[in-house]
């Protein structure tokens, strides 16, 4: 499976690039659309989503590098050559979460919680979309399964999950499934406006992190601080975040 989609004179474009580029497009279609529901100043929050993007993506590979530095340090060109993967969910929610907050801050006019109600929806559907890069670069898979097993999978992911003559877990495809799932709930519980501000972000974090720390126990390409795998350790944590802003949010609204 070649992982060049089409080339223009020398450049070659990148299906890995594609599918990111598709999945950040539909996930700001969204939001655009939800803010525009709530009566955001669309202004401002254009301005916001201008300022995450590049923070999400910057942030999503410095994570994936610094996870990874024995490699980059030896092969420093690589650093930006992101058309072979290596952009870190993880590091790219902080990134866009701290540039996020930084604009909404100086902002004033916006309100916090109101606006990562309205990313969150659209947050998860771009990640359900983004993972199918990895079947492109051939990673974020799990370990090795049998050809009776993958045979029950389409024939394009069983041709992406053969590896050096043998055949992975899928788990980019668990994944994006789940997300999807998510997505749904989130979409549901946004549209219904019943909840306190914050709950839908709440639920993003901790609906998200329990499929992302089962799933990830399955894979091979984690990323590791030591004996842990760094992911299942972010999820424990952001499960926790999400439960603890429920948790507030809900006794302001008591108040």
């Amino acid at each position: 499976m070649s992982s060049i989609a089409f080339k223009i004179g020398p450049l070659s474009i990148h299906w890995y690039g594609i599918i990111i580029a598709l999945a950040f497009g539909l996930g700001i279609a969204l939001a655009s659309y939800h803010a525009a529901q709530r009566k955001i100043d669309m202004d401002k929050f254009s301005n916001l989503v201008i300022v995450t993007i590049p923070a999400a993506i910057i942030g999503a590979r410095l994570y994936y590098v610094l996870f990874q530095w024995d490699y980059y340090a030896a092969n420093p060109q690589e650093i930006v050559a992101v058309w072979h993967g290596g952009l870190a969910v993880h590091g790219g929610v902080i990134g866009g979460v701290l540039a996020g907050l930084l604009y909404v801050h100086r902002a004033k006019t916006l309100q916090l919680w109101i606006c990562a109600d309205i990313v969150a929806p659209s947050l998860i559907l771009g990640q359900a979309i983004g993972r199918w890069g990895n079947i492109i670069n051939q990673e974020a898979h799990g370990g090795q399964v049998s050809e009776e097993f993958i045979s029950k999978f389409p024939h394009f992911i069983q041709q992406g999950m053969l590896i050096d003559g043998n055949y992975y877990h899928p788990t980019f495809l668990y994944e994006s499934i789940w997300n999807a799932f998510v997505f749904c709930i989130l979409f549901w519980l946004f549209r219904r406006r019943t909840l306190p501000d914050g709950t839908v972000a709440a639920l993003y974090l901790i609906l998200y992190s329990v499929g992302r720390f089962f799933i990830e126990g399955l894979r091979t390409d984690s990323l590791m601080l030591g004996p842990l795998r760094v992911a299942q350790v972010v999820s424990v944590l952001a499960i926790l975040l999400g439960l603890s802003i429920i948790y507030f949010r809900n006794r302001e609204r008591a108040n």
